[in-house]
């Protein structure tokens, strides 16, 4: 089989000839650019120095380019936004030094200036004028959005001002059209994309770091709070946040057709490491229905499987999901209560592929042994694998100070253990 091949076949629960494995495909299945560096000097893959491009810079992951997904065996290759989340293009390439010394590449409107305390600041647009949106403080690894919530009158509040996008642009549409068409002929890897606006009421999202003035509600902890206090308002916004995204759907199934094998539908979190932060019966109220009419027109009008992201223990809330009509869950997260692997893999198997849940990064992944790590990987592909269902990957993005031993021993475990599983 190729990539996509396996890939395809292990999402309409099939048995590939190994188990797929993705590295960078999603904003939550990478790598820190500093464990990208380390792990191409293990490999032999740059000379000392040589900077590798942060493709995501809000979480400061780094770029899977294709000699490293070719020396791991990578089957995904993600077709990203045009903008990234501080809204501006990964273009125009400078080079900056990470706090922890990595030589990295970041986009031209990336702010490396640092400010008198020796912080970073990003801008939403990379304007300079605006407020800053972001903050890394010195010595840090990665991006904090900075809250910029107006005083909240509740008479006046417009939910229309928690919606700041309309339809996509033609420079978009045009730009996943050429990348789409590029990945699909350069590459035989399963494309994974998304188009923004189809996640509701995720966090990260909610302070708007690319909108240099944001409206509505942007504070992360009042936004929590509107779910139990203002529940219309929240609806109102997810009912048309969900009549924007119907028709952007559209025009992204225009542009790249079935050249896309996944999209990622929500990257909203539901669950901490203890369970639910919200009651199934909220869930039911507040998001089901809207995820519900987006996956079915997604079912209904194309190939695509769909992707959906949440951390935590959301044991109570997987049926749900699968109701919600999302074919795949990610990160899998089996440290977090009620997400043993078996117990997953035994109720849910055979209606939902499992996409991660491959090693803890945590805590095995960074601070433990080689032959811990190599141990729980194939202890993972084991559980997950058989009858297909499951693509692997770690639990969320590998982090930045995780061990370059450990990396070689994950994916070597990987690709001893990915084919006598089947």
């Amino acid at each position: 089989m190729n990539s996509r091949e396996r890939v395809e076949t292990a999402l309409n629960h099939g048995e590939p000839d190994r188990v797929p494995l993705d590295l960078g495909g999603s904003a939550t299945s990478g790598m820190h650019v500093s464990a990208v560096y380390a792990l191409r000097q293990a490999l032999g893959l740059d000379e000392p120095g040589t900077p590798v491009k942060v493709v995501e810079p809000y979480q400061m992951l780094g770029e899977i380019a294709p000699d490293l997904a070719d020396a791991l065996g990578v089957d995904v290759v993600w077709l990203p936004a045009r903008n990234n989340m501080f809204g501006f293009a990964n273009d125009g390439w400078k080079p900056w030094t990470t706090f922890d010394g990595t030589p990295v590449l970041v986009p031209g409107k990336f702010n490396i200036g640092a400010g008198a305390n020796g912080d970073i600041l990003m801008y939403p647009g990379g304007d300079p004028s605006a407020r800053p949106s972001a903050r890394m403080p010195a010595g840090g690894f990665y991006f904090d959005s900075l809250i910029r919530q107006d005083e909240i009158d509740d008479d006046s509040l417009d939910p229309a001002d928690n919606v700041d996008y309309g339809p996509l642009p033609e420079e978009d549409l045009e730009y996943f059209r050429r990348e789409a068409g590029r990945l699909r002929s350069e590459t035989d890897r399963a494309i994974l994309g998304g188009i923004g606006g189809t996640a509701l009421g995720d966090i990260a999202l909610v302070p708007g770091p690319w909108i240099r003035e944001p409206g509505g509600i942007r504070d992360v902890e009042e936004w929590y709070v509107s779910t139990a206090m203002r529940p219309d308002y929240v609806r109102e916004v997810f009912e048309r946040q969900t009549e924007i995204a119907l028709a952007n759907l559209e025009l992204f199934r225009q542009a790249v057709g079935d050249a896309i094998s996944v999209i990622f539908m929500c990257g909203t979190d539901f669950g901490t490491q203890n369970g639910p932060f919200m009651s199934a019966d909220t869930f039911r109220d507040l998001y089901k229905p809207y995820y519900r009419k987006m996956n079915d027109w997604v079912h209904a009008n194309t190939g695509w499987k769909t992707f959906k992201h949440s951390c935590g223990g959301i044991l109570p809330l997987v049926e749900d999901l699968l109701e919600a009509g999302f074919d795949i869950l990610n990160p899998v997260q089996c440290s977090a209560a009620g997400m043993d692997a078996a117990t997953l893999k035994e109720k849910y198997g055979q209606r939902v592929t499992f996409w991660g849940g491959g090693v803890d990064t945590q805590k095995t992944l960074p601070f433990g042994k080689p032959e811990e790590v190599r141990a729980e990987v194939a202890g993972r592909i084991a559980t997950f694998s058989p009858g297909g269902g499951f693509v692997f990957n770690t639990i969320h993005n590998v982090q930045v100070g995780t061990p370059v031993e450990n990396l070689t021993a994950l994916y070597e475990a990987v690709r001893e253990n990915g084919t006598s599983a089947i």
